[in-house]
């Protein structure tokens, strides 16, 4: 078994199947000797034939220049999908059934390419076209300027003046070379330039050759100060040079200047693009958005944003060409036809508006940017009657043609536009502030069958009775609405109520803001935090200008807290700040008859017809007060003030008199001291000090009126 294992395992000779070597004899080795005969020799040959030899190599086939070299069947010419790169056939022999293959796949071809030709040079002509869209030519860049020669006139061509000579006279008449002859001053100063001097200077010999004639470090050659440069000073040459060139820009001949000194820089600034960025950030950009335009384009927003690029970045020729191009991809998108409008110029924008009307017929911007590039009202008109036509339930539409109309034809579009636009609060608003009185009720009452859940209806109902004279219907309106919402399922929002009461009030409906206040009030408060929120109310009113709102406020909260001192306090103040002296007074009476013991309301009274001149209203309002609070220290010293003040000291000493002995408090004591010192009875005054003394000894004011 080894020994077959041996077998298997020996190494195999080199020289089985090869050719035996040049004069290899057999058995050469073992002492046979090798001969020729004729048939190893083979016939006789002539010396020119090449010599056969028996024993040689096979000789390998030359390849010619027209033969394929061998296949290459390295693993780099390998293909996973395609296989090995080159023909498989090649080695094979060409006959003719191959011939005839051939042919017939070169017709198929042929034919192939054929029906390929007109799709390629279209593609072609497109590819050239877009390459010319982003490199045009000088005459497509000016092709509206050359489109707009059309309309020039004979007349106006033949006097277009001959460009001639455009050098200036100058140079069209050069001046001859003048030569200025240099100052002896020059000359002088520059005599004893690079000589040298033997002789010893007179300071060198007084001061030592160190000291120099210049003071510090300032040489003769060098001029240049050894301190630290003024800043302050170069700024101020530079502000004076700056000054000079722009002086030098103005024009000598007209008196008007080229560039104005004061918006020098701000004509700078507007240089600058808006969104300027760098070049490459530029480039980058565009390449970006033409990747995404040939990806997808069918997306509008990579049209615009290529056009506004180029826009941006000055060549808005080229922007007009993207934005066209965008307009034919996408022809169903608003946004890119309101781009494309608003980049070309006056007609060929029009035209373009034109081509957007007919892609979008439905289209309200485009519409109204259509009525903005006309100048005339009645084109405006025609524009929008025809937008009408084709989007009558467009409430913008509406607005803007009516405001175009007269009053009666507004009354009367308005009236369509109701009809078209049933759900619009505005326009049946509109109409029934154009129509009469019942005619303006009958508007308003369809209305409210149309919407009932709004409440801009009722309350222009509201304001409509009280604009003619019935009062009366303005607080049942008011309170059907608030019921009829309810009703509805609406929500009553109370602070935009409180809100459409300031709008009343500022628009003259007083009547309406107090029936608002009156119902809406109450809503969404509760009973303990009423007197808080509703002086909160009147005093965010009084903030906002809404004055009659804060009075029916407090009126309301007057009414449902009438002997709340606060409130009347609060009422009085508001009045005195906002209202007249006779609504003053009318509150004030109204105060007192509710709180009786407020001395406040009762002064605040008085005062008021004091300082209006009334003294004896003002005194009979004190008198009053006495009633009401007898003992009050403060009436008693505001009635002395009172008399005082008019000069009526015997009233005044009676009424302290009185005090003395109805209300003793030691204010009073110090008041008949004063009364008493200022009309120059000292005896009485220190008498009356030494009682106030002896009842009150630790009021300060009367110890240091003893004192003194």
């Amino acid at each position: 078994m080894s020994s077959v294992q041996s077998l298997v395992d020996k190494k195999k000779k080199t020289f089985i199947g090869l050719p035996a070597p040049l004069g290899y004899v057999p058995g050469l080795g073992r002492g046979a000797t090798g001969f020729t005969t004729r048939s190893d020799i083979g016939p006789a040959r002539d010396a020119d034939d090449i010599p056969e030899d028996r024993h040689a190599p096979p000789t390998k086939k030359k390849k010619t220049e027209d033969e394929e070299e061998e296949e290459d069947l390295n693993d780099a010419n390998y293909d996973e999908f395609a296989g090995y790169g080159g023909s498989l056939c090649a080695r094979d022999p060409y006959d003719q059934d191959d011939a005839e293959a051939d042919l017939i796949y070169n017709n198929i071809d042929e034919r192939m390419d054929e029906k390929r030709k007109e799709r390629r040079e279209k593609r072609l002509r497109m590819e050239l076209e877009n390459f010319r869209k982003e490199v045009p030519k000088v005459q497509h860049i000016f092709s509206d300027i050359t489109r707009a020669l059309s309309s020039v006139t004979a007349e106006e061509w033949a006097n277009i003046p001959e460009v001639g000579d455009v050098r200036n006279k100058s140079q069209r008449n050069p001046r001859a070379e003048k030569f200025t002859p240099v100052p002896d001053s020059v000359l002088n100063k520059n005599r004893h330039f690079g000589e040298t001097s033997t002789a010893v200077d007179l300071r060198e010999q007084r001061f030592g050759g160190l000291t120099t004639p210049f003071p510090g470090d300032l040489t003769p050659g060098f001029n240049t100060p050894a301190t630290n440069i003024d800043m302050k000073k170069i700024g101020q040459a530079r502000s004076t040079l700056m000054d000079i060139k722009l002086t030098q820009v103005s024009d000598s001949v007209s008196g008007q200047t080229v560039v104005d000194p004061k918006g020098y820089l701000t004509d700078l600034q507007s240089m600058i693009p808006s969104r300027g960025a760098d070049i490459s950030d530029v480039k980058k950009a565009r390449l970006l958005l033409k990747s995404v335009r040939e990806t997808n384009p069918k997306h509008p927003p990579a049209w615009i944003a290529s056009a506004t690029l180029e826009e941006v970045t000055g060549k808005l020729q080229t922007a007009r060409n993207l934005i066209l191009q965008g307009c034919e991809e996408c022809p169903k998108s608003e946004d890119l036809w309101l781009e494309a409008v608003r980049i070309m110029p006056g007609d060929q924008a029009k035209h373009v508006v034109a081509q957007a009307i007919r892609q979008l017929p439905q289209s309200v911007k485009i519409w109204m940017k259509a009525a903005s590039l006309e100048s005339n009202v009645k084109d405006k008109k025609r524009i929008f009657r025809k937008a009408l036509e084709n989007v009558p339930n467009s409430v913008a539409l509406w607005k803007a043609a009516v405001e175009l109309e007269d009053e009666e034809n507004a009354r009367i579009m308005l009236s369509r536009a109701v009809e078209c636009c049933p759900t619009n609060v505005e326009l049946w608003l509109a109409l029934a502030r154009l129509e009469t009185y019942e005619n303006g009720r009958k508007v308003l009452n369809r209305a409210r069958d149309n919407i009932p859940t709004d409440r801009q209806i009722w309350i222009t109902a509201a304001k409509l009775e009280e604009a003619n004279g019935n009062i009366k219907m303005v607080d049942k309106i008011v309170e059907r609405a608030l019921t009829s919402l309810h009703a509805n399922g609406v929500e009553i929002n109370r602070e935009q109520w409180m809100k459409d009461a300031e709008d009343a009030e500022k628009a003259g409906s007083t009547a309406t803001c107090k029936a608002i206040i009156h119902h809406i009030i109450a809503i969404g408060v509760d009973e303990e935090d009423k007197k808080r929120t509703w002086m909160d109310d009147a005093e965010v009113a009084a903030v906002h200008g809404a004055i009659e709102c804060a009075r029916a406020i407090f009126a309301e909260a007057l009414s449902v807290f009438p002997s709340k001192k606060s409130i009347w306090y609060n009422a009085a103040g508001f009045e005195k700040d906002h209202g007249t002296r006779e609504s003053l007074e009318e509150l004030l009476q109204r105060a007192v008859a509710h709180c009786p013991r407020a001395e406040k309301l009762w002064l605040m009274g008085a005062k008021s017809n004091w300082l209006a001149g009334n003294v004896a209203k003002a005194r009979e309002i004190l008198a009053l007060a006495f009633q009401a609070n007898p003992n009050s220290e403060e009436i008693w010293l505001a009635a002395v003030k009172l008399e005082s003040e008019n000069n009526e000291f015997v009233r005044a000493r009676k009424l302290l008199q009185r005090a003395r002995t109805n209300a003793p408090t030691a204010r009073v004591f110090m008041k008949s001291v004063k009364l008493e010192w200022c009309l120059g009875e000292l005896d009485n005054a220190r008498k009356l000090l030494e009682e106030s003394v002896k009842l009150y000894p630790t009021f300060p004011k009367v110890c240091n009126g003893l004192i003194l």
